[in-house]
């Protein structure tokens, strides 16, 4: 019995079928990720999807798995089955990425920064085209003390510039996808793995942050997953195979307080509206705040809390928007605030009954309507 496709395969590689019986190969890393599943669901129907996974099994039925290190030599394969590899590969989307930022810097480096350069040496081979997944951020570079307090933000960031600096350099044709925070699905709000952004906007909803860091008019960027792989799907079906694309909501992002006053709009569907937090310039936020919970007299864990959101937005708000690539030839749907604050909702309904959640007397006291509620200025015109 041949091996299941949702399984490394226990020998070598299989023979490639021919070019002309067969969809387009695409070797992909990272699917067992939040926009890797998303990625899967978007181009399992028109491709042929082999993924790369180190421990998390991606287990889907849609796709071939293959065990591999991308910090081993030859990505820890034969170099026969290395072979097979390459000569079955149309294009290389490369997704996968270390993306936590308590890991220690070094390690988040040569993650992101060898293992780019493993895979571009595996479509060189290959003679593939590269997909490189990036982040808008990049566009964020964090001062000298805040990389001093957040090392690991410090490193994730400068890390996937030098990976696109490499890909640049690279000898195979390579595109460069830039996508902001990445949200749950627009139409069900689910998403693969619980992100930070997601608990920090859930601990609003419970009314457990008293200050956040950020003038109110800061930008959030965040675009949900399926239109990240939406815009990728539509890059690779076009035969694009160059540029720089900003996967983004650009000029519509949502307002850091349109984002507090949704999570506060949501929260009346469950009970009495918590306490708006108290949003504080960065400039005091490091000046003041941060020196004090970093105090001897300060809880610990109101510290960590605080310490992991002020991370998370500090490199997550701008005071200018990203350019946007969104709706642009081959590059998907652009979004407007009113479908970006949908979908925040939509997300939030989906955290707020799973692990981490509101707690099921919460959930019980009413029904949430996935529907956004209306903006306060658009409830005055309406009355």
């Amino acid at each position: 019995m041949p091996p299941s496709r949702n399984s490394a395969p226990p020998g070598p590689l299989p023979s490639s079928p021919s070019p002309s019986a067969r969809r387009p190969t695409i070797l992909l890393t990272g699917g067992a990720g939040v926009l890797g599943r998303a990625l899967i669901d978007e181009l399992a129907t028109d491709f042929r999807i082999v993924c790369l996974r180190h421990h998390t099994p991606i287990d889907d039925r849609r796709v071939r798995e293959i065990r591999a290190d991308l910090l081993e030599p030859g990505l820890g394969l034969s170099s026969a089955d290395l072979d097979r590899l390459a000569a079955e590969v149309d294009l290389v989307v490369h997704s996968a990425a270390a993306t936590n930022w308590k890991a220690e810097p070094d390690a988040i480096r040569r993650a992101n920064l060898d293992g780019t350069a493993a895979m571009l040496a595996l479509a060189a081979r290959a003679e593939a085209p590269f997909f490189h997944m990036s982040t808008a951020f990049v566009a964020n570079p964090l001062a000298s003390e805040e990389q001093r307090r957040f090392p690991g933000a410090a490193a994730y960031l400068a890390s996937k510039t030098a990976a696109e600096q490499v890909v640049r350099d690279a000898p195979v044709p390579g595109v460069i996808l830039r996508p902001s925070v990445v949200m749950g699905d627009s139409v069900t709000g689910r998403i693969a793995g619980m992100q930070g952004l997601t608990r920090a906007l859930g601990a609003i909803v419970k009314g457990q942050v008293p200050v956040l860091p950020g003038a109110p008019e800061a930008r959030i960027d965040m675009v949900p997953q399926d239109v990240v792989a939406g815009a990728v799907g539509d890059l690779l079906r076009a035969g694009v195979t160059e540029g720089e694309y900003w996967l983004t909501a650009g000029a519509d992002a949502l307002l850091q307080r349109e984002v507090v006053d949704t999570c506060l709009e949501f929260a009346d569907r469950y009970g009495p509206r918590p306490h708006p937090p108290r949003l504080i310039p960065v400039e005091s936020v490091h000046r003041l705040l941060l020196p004090l919970i970093e105090g001897p007299t300060f809880p610990e864990s109101l510290r960590r809390r605080f310490h992991t959101y002020a991370e998370l937005l500090l490199v997550f708000q701008r005071s200018l928007p990203f350019e946007s690539s969104l709706g642009t030839p081959h590059c998907g749907s652009a979004q407007s605030k009113a479908d970006l604050r949908q979908a925040l909702v939509r997300n939030l309904t989906a955290w707020s009954t799973g692990r981490g959640g509101m707690r099921p007397d919460q959930r019980g006291r009413r029904t949430p309507d996935p529907r956004p509620a209306p903006h306060p200025q658009t409830q005055e015109l309406a009355s």
